[in-house]
């Protein structure tokens, strides 16, 4: 299991972008799944993009494909998430994991959550 720190959320207008960086402590950190997260208030933790462990294979919620890239340097430990053409529907608490497809999906392959980062975007 590694430490992850979110960051680069920010306030932003729709249609900007942002990129969220998740920076990881550990040694085994490339042979992991990884996977962003969202959670508006008042709302479920709710998936929005993964990737595998060298970046060949990537998913993404069907609510950001086309306007979210995920990406990873396993040289640096950290995983990045693109975020363009933001809508206001988009703003949430992101938070990063490690994941293992289900039936259903990527999920979280550890029940702990860090802080996250807040991306806030205005109409």
């Amino acid at each position: 299991q590694v430490q992850l720190v979110e960051s680069g959320g920010g306030l932003v207008q729709a249609g900007g972008s942002l990129r969220l960086s998740c920076a990881a402590s550990g040694r085994t950190f490339s042979t992991y799944a990884m996977g962003w997260f969202r959670q508006a208030p008042g709302k479920v933790r709710e998936f929005v993009a993964a990737i595998n462990w060298n970046g060949s294979n990537k998913f993404y919620a069907d609510s950001v494909k086309g306007r979210f890239a995920i990406s990873r340097d396993n040289a640096k430990n950290t995983v990045y998430l693109q975020m363009n053409s933001l809508k206001p529907e988009d703003t949430a608490v992101y938070y990063c994991a490690a994941v293992e497809m289900s039936a259903t999906g990527p999920r979280p392959l550890f029940a702990s959550w860090g802080q996250g980062t807040q991306v806030t975007v205005s109409s």
